[in-house]
């Protein structure tokens, strides 16, 4: 009870304790309905444990078991998770075992909890920006190759890219902390493909900004830049787009890191050093390919209003994101 594994007002203490010996001659059927609601088996020995562990799995419950003695070894096999707890733990537990808690404190298999939730969470930031990304690049240039003929974002322009989502995005959710509320939340089904936990009403709206944004400055571009000739202007054109697709990348990185938004906004800006820095870093080099490797990025220069409005389009898109993330908060704390 201090624990808060039982509860003191609990009226159906006989099914949720049970005996050891009891259970073990249970049918395998009666111990399949029995092993969900048990929550305290008491004068158990370490077949009682295999054979609770092998009724969870029949029922398709993804089960972890900690274990230190040799006798434990056959129940830390037959689980999904097996985690060997103390250095004090035989050679064998720990060879049966896919995760040693070291330290031998149980509160850490909690705190290992914790980060692998936090990584599936991770996962799905990381492809969903991917996925916003590309359907972005594809839709813009199919649609420049229908009208003009000839696409505005190149392939050496998009490897650029893809080193800011899979060099910058993994790098930022690795420094990030777990979020409390992760505990709260029951576990991820067994089996489940990860598309189906991706938030496409989001996905949705990041990418049709996006696609707006770039649209306006392929199709209008010409009347924004009536001083330069046409070929330059062209030139320019493109690379706006190019400039303002990758801002909006690095906006989207501001959406990803999500702890703490709410209850402390200025901080949760400043917090992460190393993801600011790594920010400041892609915008140097952004910068410089724009004003110095224009032959390799096939791309021009742009003067300080070019830059002004593809960082303006980068801003929106990074207030489309929080406000769509603390809007999905709020509406879960409501509930």
């Amino acid at each position: 009870m201090e624990c808060g594994i039982l509860a003191s007002d609990r009226s159906d203490a006989s099914e949720v304790i049970f005996e050891g010996e009891a259970f073990r001659q249970l049918s395998d059927s009666q111990r399949e309905d029995l092993a969900e609601k048990i929550l305290v088996m008491r004068l158990s020995t370490p077949d009682d444990k295999l054979l609770l562990v092998q009724a969870l799995r029949k029922r398709e419950k993804v089960v972890a078991v900690t274990g230190s003695v040799i006798s434990d070894a056959g129940a830390l096999q037959e689980a999904d998770i097996g985690l060997a707890i103390g250095e004090q733990a035989t050679e064998v537990v720990k060879e049966s075992s896919d995760i040693i808690i070291l330290d031998g404190n149980f509160a850490t298999v909690a705190k290992g909890f914790k980060w692998g939730r936090s990584m599936h969470e991770k996962v799905l930031r990381v492809m969903q920006q991917q996925l916003t990304a590309n359907i972005v690049a594809v839709t813009i240039n199919c649609l420049a190759a229908v009208y003009y003929g000839h696409i505005p974002l190149n392939a050496v322009q998009f490897v650029w890219v893809n080193v800011i989502i899979f060099g910058l995005g993994p790098l930022v959710l690795a420094t990030e902390y777990p979020a409390e509320r992760l505990m709260d939340e029951p576990p991820i089904d067994r089996g489940q493909p990860l598309i189906k936990y991706i938030r496409w009403k989001r996905l949705l709206i990041q990418v049709l900004y996006q696609i707006i944004a770039l649209l306006v400055i392929n199709f209008q571009g010409g009347s924004l830049l009536k001083n330069y000739t046409r070929d330059h202007a062209t030139k320019v054109k493109n690379t706006m787009i190019f400039n303002t697709f990758v801002i909006c990348q690095i906006s989207i990185e501001f959406g990803v890191r999500k702890t703490g938004i709410l209850d402390h906004p200025l901080k949760w800006i400043t917090a992460n050093s190393v993801f600011l820095g790594i920010v400041g870093i892609i915008l140097v080099i952004q910068f410089i390919i724009i004003e110095f490797l224009g032959k390799a990025f096939f791309i021009v220069r742009l003067d300080w209003k070019e830059w002004q409005f593809s960082l303006t389009l980068g801003i929106v898109e990074l207030f489309f994101a929080l406000l769509l993330f603390v809007k999905h908060l709020t509406q879960r704390n409501h509930h």
